[in-house]
């Protein structure tokens, strides 16, 4: 399956915790004011790439225990991630992804589009919400903005409200 990407990170430390694998997706809706990120914002920018290249580049890395999709904005292209998170999680890698829209906007969105629920469905942990360049802060482990969670998916999914935890 093809998937549009601004590019991967091989060896990371600093997308979740221990050594991962991180998809930087191309696309973005959000165009937050003082963006990590700003050349992921156009949909047309990037790379489009087989899924098979992406898992065979991370897999081919036995140091790896998790895999990161970033952006962008991941949820854009929630069909191939599915898809290839799918087959990351066969292999028992740790699954993160981070979203400008909020674990909330996303369950709403995943009542009309099967692929966003799919795609949440199989993720360990969730960083949400915009970042906010006003509310920026360098003390915070895998977040930008202090307005950002970092969500146990499984659990939130499971007891209907939304768990936080400490990576």
């Amino acid at each position: 399956m093809e998937i549009r990407i601004s590019g991967t990170v091989s060896e990371s430390i600093v997308d979740g915790p221990g050594l991962r694998y991180v998809v930087f997706t191309q696309g973005c809706p959000h165009n937050c004011e003082g963006c990590h990120n700003p050349q992921t914002h156009d949909f047309s920018g990037g790379k489009v790439v087989d899924t098979d290249e992406l898992f065979e580049e991370c897999t081919s890395d036995p140091l790896n225990k998790g895999v990161t999709f970033s952006g962008g904005e991941p949820f854009c292209q929630p069909e191939a991630l599915y898809e290839l998170g799918k087959r990351f999680k066969e292999r028992g890698y740790h699954l993160m992804c981070y979203s400008g829209w909020t674990f909330e906007e996303l369950l709403a969105k995943a009542q009309h589009e099967e692929f966003v629920q799919k795609l949440l469905s199989i993720l360990d942990v969730l960083v949400d919400g915009r970042f906010v360049l006003s509310r920026r802060t360098l003390s915070l482990p895998f977040r930008g903005s202090d307005n950002q969670r970092i969500i146990d998916v499984g659990q939130s999914l499971q007891k209907n409200i939304i768990v936080l935890c400490e990576l």
